[in-house]
């Protein structure tokens, strides 16, 4: 559909320096477009996509988060349940109880992969070792704003770095995730130095870091599709949400040939987060046709218990198992949920653990105040609908919000005593 040509490494204005973009030209022959799916993206038979969740180390690193040792092992034992295929259970090299921890996790017989995090030090991976994981990640910098400003060293000793780490890993018979922690900003003829060291040395996969979430999913696309293209290892997305793209730039990865994806529950994660299990997850089940065959119905309960162990409240509107993703109150879309629920839902509430809502307030219209006594057992008439109505849009005005059943209940009691007080009685309730 598309030609692309790759245009030179940004100037010295650019401010990602390194970068590139692929501009996307339109072919000269017009076509018919009969499809949203992006001709030429990786299919999706070669190899099933798999969940790295690292809501036990990257969620927990969210400023003021601290999880319970029971807890960490709780969230471990939900995420196996629900089907995730490696936990990425935290970082054994700050010892204490976090060394304890993981090694307790990594001595349930989980079914999921064990994973656990280190730099690229071999002190460190002897921690993991001590811990009986099965997986290590092995993360060193990409990006020369990070090799010159944090670790202050030169690109020849990341490459050293990775040869020592990720040889003394694999003679542990470690899985090796090799992080290129800022890759989003890593110049790109490094960047593919960085991975194919990694893979000369024995690595499993590359990690794909936007550390701080630059990135929009077409440059998305575009990176990973020519990383692929360049080196023949697994790629993992790790995405962060500081301009809202997190999920979306997961998906273009994964689009672009990906394997893995680094989840949290929640999209928690250091500043503004990380892409969210049950976002990626249902969103590449029904856009991207892709069933990761992940226990969904039990999306609400793995947030719910997360939320509580990191002290944080579900918003109402968080996509997939916020209270409100199947609320409806404005009349025209209650009704059409009434007709039938696909014509305002993608999928059912049940699939994610959640129930559908009928919520009465000032937008709402006759069929939803209908259907709610309906519940309530009480058949209203088209007369008494309308002035309850009327009178439940008044009170929600009031009192700057939707109804609570008791709320309505009383409504329609008051508004039987004022009929029966001034004689008219009520036609048909």
């Amino acid at each position: 559909m598309f030609r692309r040509y790759r245009e030179k490494q940004h100037s010295q204005k650019c401010c990602r320096p390194g970068f590139f973009s692929l501009r996307i030209m339109p072919d000269s022959k017009k076509k018919k477009l009969d499809s949203f799916i992006l001709e030429g993206a990786a299919p999706f038979q070669d190899k099933k996509i798999k969940i790295d969740d690292t809501t036990l180390r990257d969620g927990e690193q969210t400023a003021g988060v601290v999880f319970a040792n029971q807890e960490k092992v709780r969230i471990a034992k939900l995420l196996d349940e629900i089907g995730v295929d490696q936990i990425e259970v935290g970082i054994p090299a700050m010892g204490g109880d976090e060394k304890k921890t993981i090694k307790y996790i990594a001595g349930l017989d989980l079914n999921a992969s064990i994973l656990a995090w280190n730099r690229a030090v071999i002190d460190d991976i002897k921690h993991s070792v001590d811990c009986g994981v099965n997986a290590v990640a092995i993360s060193m910098s990409a990006s020369d704003i990070h090799i010159e400003h944090k670790l202050k060293k030169s690109r020849t000793w990341v490459l050293d770095q990775i040869k020592e780490s990720v040889e003394f890993a694999k003679h542990h018979d470690f899985y090796v995730s090799v992080n290129a922690e800022d890759a989003s900003r890593a110049d790109l003829d490094f960047l593919v130095r960085f991975a194919l060291s990694a893979r000369e040395y024995g690595a499993d996969r590359i990690r794909f870091c936007d550390t701080v979430g630059i990135l929009d999913p077409f440059d998305t696309f575009n990176v990973i599709s020519f990383l692929r293209s360049r080196v023949d290892l697994e790629i993992e997305m790790h995405t962060h949400n500081d301009f809202g793209m997190a999920t979306a730039n997961a998906l273009a990865g994964i689009k672009a040939g990906a394997i893995y994806v680094n989840t949290t529950v929640n999209g928690l994660g250091e500043r503004a987060g990380n892409a969210a299990l049950e976002e990626v997850a249902m969103a590449l089940k029904y856009i991207s046709k892709l069933d990761l065959g992940l226990h969904t119905e039990r999306f609400r309960e793995l947030s719910e218990y997360v939320a509580g162990a990191s002290s944080r409240t579900i918003p109402v509107w968080k996509p997939i198992v916020g209270a409100n993703v199947f609320a409806h109150e404005s009349g025209i879309h209650a009704d059409g949920v009434i007709k039938n629920p696909l014509n305002y839902e993608v999928f059912s509430p049940e699939e994610v653990g959640l129930e559908r809502q009928l919520v009465i307030g000032k937008h709402s219209g006759g069929k939803s105040i209908e259907m709610k006594f309906k519940e309530f057992g009480i058949e209203l008439a088209p007369k008494d609908s309308r002035e309850v109505l009327r009178l439940a849009r008044k009170l929600a005005v009031e009192l700057k919000r939707g109804l609570f059943d008791k709320e309505l209940m009383n409504i329609f009691k008051d508004y039987q005593d004022h009929t029966k007080e001034s004689g008219k009685g009520s036609s048909g309730v």
